[in-house]
């Protein structure tokens, strides 16, 4: 609080270097008023007089106009720019949380979506079984994967899905593409190849020799019934048992 009568203006910046600077001119003036005593020591008195007298005059006056100088560029304000303050704006970068898939019912009816929304069916099924985050990332130069997820227990999840008529099986070259990228570039903890329809034959033995695990129409049903695991628990193999199988190959 302040007392009545106290000066509550504030102090104007600027003002202790603006003092610096007279002190600063003052100094350099003496140094010319000294310059110029030595000046007129080294030549003498009595030559100053020869000259007729108009040195002393002439030194005094650029002395003068010297100091005038010095004292107006002292004392004279400085502008200093003024700091831009920009608004704060959102991180264009800050990439959004993914949406947590819905898990309701008809989330869950692969039977009715088309090929699109297979993807998300499986993305709901993760989701219903547990896994966090889950994202479906599939679309133009995914490189094999339509659905990515993390486990409770913290395994990477890469499925590819493949929406197929009853007639139309997964054949081997479809297993090889996404062999070659499931591991090596997505760094699947367990790769798994779900599909409406069926595989064949050789399909299923490159994917028995990559372990990549195979869901078919038929697992598929039965993990949407919980009636099986999900495929990443079966496909673990435990302390006692043998991985299992999970592909049909009919």
């Amino acid at each position: 609080m302040t007392s009545p009568g106290e000066d509550r203006s504030p102090a104007r910046p600027g003002s202790a270097p603006a003092g610096r600077d007279v002190v600063l001119a003052v100094g350099l003036v003496g140094i010319c008023v000294g310059g110029l005593a030595v000046f007129l020591k080294a030549v003498g008195v009595a030559d100053v007089a020869g000259a007729g007298g108009s040195v002393v005059p002439i030194a005094m006056a650029v002395l003068i106009t010297v100091g005038v100088a010095v004292a107006r560029w002292s004392v004279a304000p400085v502008r200093r720019p003024t700091p831009v303050r920009r608004p704060s704006a959102p991180d264009a970068y800050a990439h959004p949380a993914p949406q947590v898939p819905d898990v309701a019912g008809e989330a869950l009816d692969h039977a009715a979506v088309d090929a699109d929304g297979f993807e998300h069916t499986v993305a709901a099924l993760c989701a219903r079984d547990g896994c966090t985050p889950v994202e479906v990332v599939g679309g133009a130069g995914d490189l094999g994967a339509d659905v990515v997820a993390t486990t409770a227990d913290g395994l990477r999840l890469v499925f590819q899905c493949k929406h197929y008529a009853d007639g139309n099986r997964v054949g081997s070259q479809d297993l090889q593409r996404f062999g070659g990228t499931c591991f090596a570039v997505h760094e699947a903890d367990v790769a798994v190849v779900v599909t409406t329809s069926s595989f064949t034959a050789p399909a299923a033995e490159y994917a028995a020799a990559c372990g990549i695990v195979c869901i078919d129409g038929e697992a598929l049903a039965a993990w949407t019934d919980q009636t099986a695991p999900p495929p990443w628990q079966a496909s673990a193999p435990g302390p006692d048992r043998e991985p299992v199988e999970r592909t049909s190959t009919a």
